[in-house]
């Protein structure tokens, strides 16, 4: 780092970013130790001195090809020389003429592989024979995609990574040829084969394999990589730009070079393909315990292809993944493996097979390209795995980031060496240096015997060793190690600190994966196969050899192999390739910083520059250092000192200490150059403020004198302009004030004369209005209680006749069915008596004589005879009198019936009478046309005249009305204000002069206070009226004002007065709510179902209207363009007056329209469940058939169809709407339903042919009155009753055992579900007559199909669930209420009296102005003659 003394005002720094990791910049200042820095980027930074790096302000555009050689060894002046490099695209190339080892490393993805296949391109060329496709050169170049399709894999970060380790030594004669080629690999990752990871992929030769040519994939039994386990484990399975079968022909290509034959390719391919077959054999358990067999036939089917494949035995295959043969004293003994230890054994092989063959084929490789033992050169690539740090690190990371401590070590000792040969070309005392060696972290891994290596080593030979006592054995042994630690959360975990960070290992496989052996079994059987290739894999061994042979790891394995790889490069120049990856997305021409630093960190580059700044980092040549620090002594150029001498000069005049002067070079500490640099930039600084100085002057001065003269100009010419404009802008405001004044008073004048004259037009028309209104109301007023008397005598005159017609029909019905029920009870007693006779009379004959009873048994049978006679009699006489009753119950129907006859033939002859009267008035306006036609003809040119004059009052009377209209809405709202300003402008007049009052009154409208307050007042005031107005309402509102049109008055009242007091059109209000508890107190105050279907109608009404009114208003009509047309439409148009008015929806009125909707639901709910309640409690009666007679149930039934009666009758006479009458019996028959079906479900005393019997008789009743009650009230309620209708129907059909299955559930009871049906047939008794179930058959077959639907929990019950509690839809309520319903209500003349509901008369005295304008007009055209003219185009309308 730097110090404060480096640092000045103006010198170019690096500063620390975010994004890019350093930025650079110039300091701007300087306060004690932080400074401000101007970024390149334009933003400036305040940091502190010591986190700050010096820049070179001098860096060369190309940079260094000698990284050491720069002026500043620091982070941010490799990562500048690093980009420079990276935007022009330099390489590095040395000629030594010496052995060469090139180490290329760097993480996955940062092109490691392909700067070696680079590498070793350019080698061969520079080696010699190219073109001879068979030559060695060739042959090492097509090694490469051998190994990479064997080798390779796709990851996270690299699509083609190198999961080996790989050492190409390159021999070279004395010529500089090659002669010969090794290849050495290291650690092949096996865990691929079986496991991969999502989005990485297996080995490359496998996707080529399955997109082989078709011949090829049907030889193996290949195809979609999808269909195989060890490659479906990832979702990738493609490569983007790579077509896999020209890599697999390519591959087979390359193969041929390098001098493997067709047959051993065809080999290799089939090795390939069973390792693939093997993934897809799935074990489950056998028969016997702990034993395991194949899956399935897929399982079985890959097993014996594998074997075709292996040219093996299957069963052996089979044997050898099931079972193992445990070799004891003199004898062996097979044990059986469990599921998951067969598919243990079966990825074993997989590893196994895999990792011998790719071991042969680098055998063969090298076999094939030859080594020289003459060589005098060679040149080895080294392609390594980086340092890795993942998620989840396991053996294979270990070795690698091993691999990796190694080689740091080998390039930190190489970096050390290089120095001291410098230091000591230059002979410089350089013994103070220090070295910092990784020496600990090697023997934490690989020391003898207390190494982790040989820890595992030695838990792999026990057998009972598993992870986790590893695991405990390294925390005991290295707990006090500085580079090894435990984490937290684990047992099995530990931590080691690396030089590139620290490392988490996960021991849970360590024991597996290091273990370098091949099950028995398995060798036996490769060795026993029947192809060659396969047995040569795995080659038998000696007896003696395997007694003599000690347990290798293959961690051992690796560090001996790593051992003899370091040895190699000791003896060789090293040269070091780190391949750092510019950025993470895998495109060219992006540099990131953050991401290049980490790399290097990792790498150990930044490890080198700690050890070269130990030293001296910074190395000038005399001729550059003279040449850039001379300003600092001028002296030395010009009394002309050596280079050395001038170099020493200088370094004694920046006062330096701890440098060197060697040969050719001056040595400098770290920090020192930016030192002098500093020392450099005041000098520059100095001159540079010199110079500024007085050219700044100069500028200065001739500015001064060249902006006087020219300010002494303009001063004078801008003090003559301002002096006129002020001149101006005085004589302007005075003229200003004068017209100002005179406009003032005519205005004021005016608007005072306007004022007074439409205040009293307004009062005259009002008045006007007042009286007319008054007369109007009056008149109607008389004539509305005419009518309603005649009316109300009608009414109740009809309602009498109608109820006396229905009492009488209802008496004759019920007479009839008791009679009916007496009878039918009166035959079962007589037959009942005789039964319990007979049985008594047998019995006292067996028990008191049983051989000399012939005589009295005959005189007994004669007794019997008379008595039944007797009987017999006695229920004839009783027949003929229920036949008489009968008789006369249809004669008075019949007599009912003559009566509705005559009714409707009178109604007939008032039919004819009318259309008598109607072509009477045919002929009448037959005749007035032909008059009309004539009285055209006579008068054309004035019928021009009155046209227009026609139209000009049509329009007049249209602007009339709707000056009316408007006028009323406006005079609503506005009437107060308007009468308070007249009372205030009459109090004025009287108090004081005109004059006066006028003066008063312009300053009353210039300061604007006295309106205000008047406002205000007002605005009390009409808040009092609505108060008032409320609470007058809410008194009314409770009591039964009853009905007009067949709507609720309440409901008008109420609605009417939220529009007078526009309480809809409020932002805040509490009117709404006074409502809602008004309507709540009043609901709560009874529960008689008459009292809760009046509140359903109030509310329900009310909820129609609010909800019309805060919906959108509908769109005008299009304005017809003929004079007959718009007459018409004004025809129409007051014919039908809307009460609903539309209005901008605000929050109160939207809740106090869900507050509505609760209250219908709520009082539904209650009406529906009283209902039911008193249902149930017929239905119950009606089910418990033990203790009530079975004519009772058709006595029950009736009840119910009389209170059916009774809630449709209640339900008409409190106009609760037609929805809501449906949507009630619709529930209850539904209700209905279920109780009498689930009773005949339940109870097998139900399920008789008699108690059908009396079921059906009974549902008849209700269908009647379905049929009678019409579709307005009962709807489609009757349909409903189907479950229980089906039953009934199954329960009384004769001769059931002729009935078919598909009959049965098709035609008979298509409804009832198969449990359901079962149910039925099971329960039916015979009731002691002749019908019988259903057939044998039958049932079995339904008992088949529900045990087939036992699974569904849908099909589990066979009763029937009470939905007829569902929520009523208050949306619903709009589609039996019409808007026009409401335009001809009145409220009762006791609300008309009052003085509040005054308002109430708007509407109908709107409609009453309408009429009469329209009469008026009438009269008008006929004392014209034009009412002939639109009598024609009117009556076409109509």
């Amino acid at each position: 780092m730097s110090t404060s003394s480096n640092i000045i005002v103006g010198s170019q720094v690096w500063v620390e970013d975010n994004e890019i990791s350093w930025i650079d910049g110039d300091v701007l200042e300087i306060n004690g130790k932080e400074i401000k820095v101007k970024c390149s980027s334009g933003k400036e930074v305040v940091t502190t001195v010591s986190s700050v790096y010096p820049k070179d302000p001098e860096f060369p555009e190309c940079g260094e090809n000698d990284m050491t050689k720069l002026a500043y060894l620091h982070e941010p002046g490799v990562l500048q020389n690093l980009k420079s490099r990276f935007d022009m695209d330099e390489i590095y190339m040395v000629n030594e003429g010496i052995s060469q080892s090139i180490l290329v490393s760097g993480e996955s993805g940062a092109g490691k592989t392909e700067s070696t296949k680079n590498l070793m391109q350019y080698l061969a060329y520079m080696g010699g024979r190219i073109g001879d496709e068979r030559s060695v050169e060739q042959k090492v170049l097509e090694s490469n995609p051998v190994l990479e399709a064997f080798g390779n894999a796709k990851t996270v970060r690299n699509n083609n990574s190198s999961r080996f380790g790989k050492f190409v030594e390159l021999q070279f004669n004395e010529q500089g040829s090659i002669s010969g080629a090794a290849i050495r690999t290291y650690l092949l990752e096996r865990s691929r084969v079986c496991q991969v990871s999502d989005p990485e992929r297996s080995y490359h030769c496998f996707y080529m394999l399955c997109a082989a040519p078709p011949e090829v994939s049907e030889k193996y039994k290949l195809g979609d990589p999808r269909m195989f386990r060890y490659l479906n484990q990832s979702n990738c399975y493609q490569l983007t730009g790579v077509d896999e079968s020209k890599e697999y022909l390519a591959t087979k290509h390359a193969m041929g070079v390098v001098g493997i034959s067709p047959d051993e390719q065809e080999a290799i391919f089939r090795v390939v393909a069973a390792i693939i077959h093997l993934g897809n054999v799935e074990f489950n358990r056998g028969s016997e315990p702990d034993s395991s067999q194949p899956k399935d036939d897929k399982s079985r089917f890959h097993l014996k292809t594998a074997a075709e494949l292996f040219m093996c035995d299957e069963t052996a295959l089979q044997e050898s993944f099931c079972q193992r043969v445990m070799v004891t004293r003199g004898e062996s003994i097979k044990k059986s493996l469990d599921p998951n230890s067969a598919a243990i054994s079966r990825d074993a092989l997989a590893k196994i097979v895999y990792s011998r063959l790719f071991d042969w084929i680098v055998t063969r490789i090298n076999n094939s390209i030859g080594q020289d033992a003459k060589s005098k050169f060679l040149i080895g690539v080294l392609d390594i795995y980086g340092f890795e740090s993942f998620k989840t690190n396991s053996f294979e990371q270990f070795c690698i980031n091993l691999t990796n401590e190694k080689l740091q070590q080998h390039f930190n000792q190489h970096v050390f060496k290089m120095e001291q040969e410098e230091y000591s070309k230059e002979e410089i005392n350089w013994s103070y240096i220090e070295f910092v060696d990784n020496q600990d972290i090697l023997d934490l891994i690989e020391k003898k015997p207390g190494g982790i290596l040989a820890l595992l080593d030695e838990a792999c030979m026990f057998p009972r060793s598993t992870h986790a006592t590893f695991a405990e054995k390294l925390y005991q042994t290295f707990k006090d190690h500085k580079r090894f630690s435990k984490p937290k959360l684990s047992n099995t975990d530990f931590t080691i600190c690396h030089y590139a960070g620290d490392v988490t290992y996960q021991s849970d496989y360590f024991l597996d994966k290091n273990k370098d052996y091949v099950v028995a079994e398995h060798q036996a059987l490769m060795n026993a196969s029947k192809c060659f290739f396969v047995s040569s894999l795995f080659p038998p061994s000696s007896q003696d050899s395997s007694k003599a042979s000690k347990f290798i790891s293959i961690g051992s394995q690796f560090k001996q192999q790593l051992q003899a790889l370091l040895e190699t490069l000791s003896h060789t120049e090293p040269h070091y390739v780190r391949c750092v990856k510019p950025n993470n997305l895998l495109k060219p021409a992006i540099f990131e910083n953050p991401n290049i630093l980490q790399q290097l960190r990792c790498g150990g580059v930044m490890e080198a520059i700690r050890i070269s700044c130990a030293g001296f980092p910074t190395r000038k040549p005399f001729h550059e250092f003279v040449d850039r620090f001379k300003i600092l002594s001028p002296n030395v150029m010009k009394l002309r000192y050596d280079e050395v001498e001038a170099s020493k000069i200088l370094l004694e005049k920046a006062k330096l200490e701890g440098y060197q002067i060697g040969k050719t070079k001056v040595f400098l500490r770290a920090g020192q150059m930016a030192e002098i640099d500093a020392r450099r930039s005041e000098v520059l600084g100095r001159s540079a403020i010199k110079i500024q100085s007085k050219f700044r002057a100069y500028s200065t001065c001739n500015k001064f004198i060249l902006l006087r003269s020219s300010a002494i100009l303009m001063q004078t010419i801008c003090r003559g302009e301002m002096a006129r404009l002020c001149y101006e802008h005085q004589r302007r405001e005075r003229a200003c004030l004068r017209i100002q004044k005179n406009i003032r008073t005519h205005h004021e004048r005016t608007r005072y004369r306007f004022m007074s004259s439409s205040v009293i037009f307004i009062q005259n028309g009002m008045r006007g209005m007042a009286a007319r209104n008054a007369y109007n109301d009056r008149r109607q007023t008389k004539a509305a209680i005419s009518i309603q008397s005649r009316c109300r005598q009608y009414l109740a005159r009809h309602h009498y006749l109608k109820t006396r017609n229905v009492a009488i029909y209802a008496q004759s019905v019920l007479r009839k069915d008791l009679a009916h029920i007496e009878l039918k009870r009166i035959k079962k007693v007589a037959s009942d008596t005789n039964a319990l006779h007979d049985a008594k009379s047998k019995l006292e004959k067996q028990v008191k004589e049983l051989s000399m009873q012939l005589q009295q048994e005959q005189h007994i049978r004669a007794d019997m005879e008379e008595t039944k006679n007797k009987e017999n009699a006695k229920l004839q006489s009783a027949i003929d009198e229920m036949e008489v009753q009968f008789q006369e119950t249809k004669e008075l129907l019949e007599a009912a019936k003559r009566e509705i006859e005559q009714v409707r033939a009178a109604d007939n002859e008032k039919i004819e009478t009318l259309a008598t009267d109607n072509e009477k008035l045919k002929d009448v306006v037959n005749s007035l046309k032909m008059e009309t036609n004539e009285i055209q003809q006579k008068y054309e040119e004035t019928s021009k005249l009155s046209e227009d004059r026609l139209k000009e009052a049509m329009d007049a009377e249209a602007k009339i009305i709707e000056l009316k209209i408007d006028m009323q809405r406006f005079l609503q709202e506005k009437i107060a204000d308007m009468e308070a300003e007249d009372q205030l402008l009459r109090q004025k007049v009287i108090l004081k002069q005109p004059t006066v009052i006028q003066n008063h009154y312009l300053d009353e409208h210039q300061s604007g206070s006295p309106s205000k307050k008047f406002d205000s007042n007002l605005t009390q005031s009409t808040i009092g009226r609505e108060r008032e107005l409320v609470d007058t309402v809410m008194k009314s509102a409770t009591q039964d004002l009853g009905f007009s049109q067949g709507k609720p008055i309440a409901t008008y009242v109420i609605y009417k007065s939220l529009l007078h007091c526009k309480a809809f059109e409020h932002d805040v209000t509490t009117i709404f709510d006074r409502i809602i508890q008004m309507m709540g107190s009043a609901i709560e105050e009874s529960e008689d179902i008459k009292h809760m279907a009046y509140w359903l109608s109030v509310t329900s009404t009310l909820f129609f209207l609010i909800q019309k009114t805060l919906s959108p208003s509908p769109p005008k009509p299009q304005q017809p363009t003929s004079l007959f047309g718009r007459m018409t439409q004004g025809f129409r148009s007051t014919s039908i007056i809307s009460i609903v008015c539309h209005v901008d929806v605000k929050y109160p009125a939207l809740l106090f329209k869900k507050q509505l909707a609760a209250y219908v639901e709520k009082l539904y709910g209650f009406i529906r469940n009283n209902l039911k309640k008193d249902f149930s409690q017929i239905l119950s009666s009606c089910i418990q058939v033990r203790y009530v007679t079975k004519s009772s149930i058709v006595i029950l039934m009736r009840i119910l169809t009389c209170m059916l009666i009774i809630l449709t009758i209640s339900a008409i006479i409190f106009q609760v709407p037609l929805v809501v009458i449906q949507k009630i019996i619709f529930q209850l028959f539904s209700f209905t339903d279920v109780q009498l079906f689930n009773s005949l479900l339940l109870h097998k005393e139900c399920c008789t042919f008699a108690n059908g019997k009396y079921l059906k008789e009974g549902l008849s009743k209700l269908e009647t009155w379905c049929s009678k009650a019409t579709t307005e009230y009962a709807g489609l309620s009757s349909d409903e009753l189907k479950h229980v209708r089906q039953a009934v129907g199954f329960l009384v059909i004769q001769q059931k055992s002729k009935i078919s299955y598909d009959d049965f559930t098709t035609k008979l009871c298509p409804v009832l579900s198969i449990q359901q049906l079962y149910r039925l047939c099971t329960l039916y008794s015979t009731d002691n007559d002749e019908t019988h179930s259903v057939a044998q058959d039958v049932i079995s077959k339904l008992k088949v199909l529900m045990s087939e639907d036992f699974n569904d929990p849908d099909s589990d019950s066979y009763l029937l669930d009470d939905t007829s509690s569902m929520a009523f839809p208050v949306d619903e309520i709009a589609k039996s209420i019409n808007e026009k319903d409401f335009s001809n209500m009145k409220p009762t003349s006791e609300l008309l009296e009052k003085p509040e509901f005054q308002f109430l008369l708007e509407f109908r005295q709107l409609f009453k102005n309408t009429w009469n304008g329209m009469y008026q007009m009438d009269r008008f055209l006929m004392q014209k003659g034009w009412l002939v003219k639109i009598i024609s185009p009117i009556e076409q309308e109509v």
